[in-house]
């Protein structure tokens, strides 16, 4: 019995346009910032027509890669791994809004990694850390009343926390993790009395962060996670 071969797909052009536009990118001759070649003159190069070039510059714009500005040539974006997690996003909350297991690790995965934050910020941590960790639970105690104001102050309090470590990527991840979390579970931190427990714990977090107690810093923020995703379990489970 012979098995009949699929068929070859073929690209479309658009695709073989990006291929060339990442290979011009890739190749070392122009940094981030620097202009692109016009749509005229790819389209010249590439012996295509507008579409193709404009359909692959628009791809290679929502990988990050390219910037596009109206009545300007593309220039080649700047690297920012904050706009590369916002390019996550959407994508990300689809999946967590229809897989409870994804939710799940995802918690899973938020609580090894503020874990280990803490405990690197009191290894780490300065005066002037400690002052900005206190100015930050200081603004969401005044933003108590306010949902949103405080849910950005909760969000900037564990993003503060990562930054101690010096390392920019576990700032944007700690900020990553908490929106995409805090997208499904607002509410919680709404109920009432939790406002002033969570204020509560993150004053405790700092203070172990002060004393430079890595094993206090990480069972309070320990603490702080696991009261939350037990919120969560009661509210969802029951």
């Amino acid at each position: 019995m012979t098995t009949k071969p699929a068929g070859i797909k073929r690209r479309k052009l658009s695709d073989e346009v990006q291929d060339q536009l990442l290979a011009i990118i890739q190749g070392g001759d122009l940094e981030p910032g620097d202009y692109l070649p016009s749509e005229r003159e790819l389209m010249t190069d590439f012996e295509v027509g507008r579409p193709a070039i404009r359909e692959a510059m628009q791809n290679l714009q929502r990988m990050g890669l390219v910037e596009i500005r109206h009545g300007e040539r593309p220039r080649v974006a700047k690297p920012s791994i904050d706009q590369m997690v916002g390019q996550m996003s959407q994508t990300m909350r689809h999946v967590l809004s229809h897989s409870e297991t994804s939710m799940t690790h995802l918690k899973e995965a938020r609580l090894t990694f503020e874990v280990e934050m803490a405990r690197i910020a009191a290894r780490k941590r300065t005066l002037s850390d400690i002052a900005f960790l206190r100015q930050t639970v200081s603004l969401q105690t005044a933003a108590r009343d306010e949902a949103e104001d405080f849910m950005n102050c909760d969000g900037n309090f564990h993003r503060a926390v990562a930054t101690i470590s010096g390392n920019p990527i576990f700032a944007v991840l700690a900020q990553a993790l908490f929106d995409w979390l805090a997208h499904f579970h607002i509410d919680l931190v709404r109920q009432e009395g939790m406002e002033s427990l969570t204020i509560q714990e993150h004053d405790a977090i700092v203070d172990a962060i002060e004393a430079g107690d890595e094993r206090a810093s990480a069972e309070a923020m320990a603490n702080h996670l696991n009261r939350a995703n037990k919120l969560y379990h009661q509210k969802y489970s029951a």
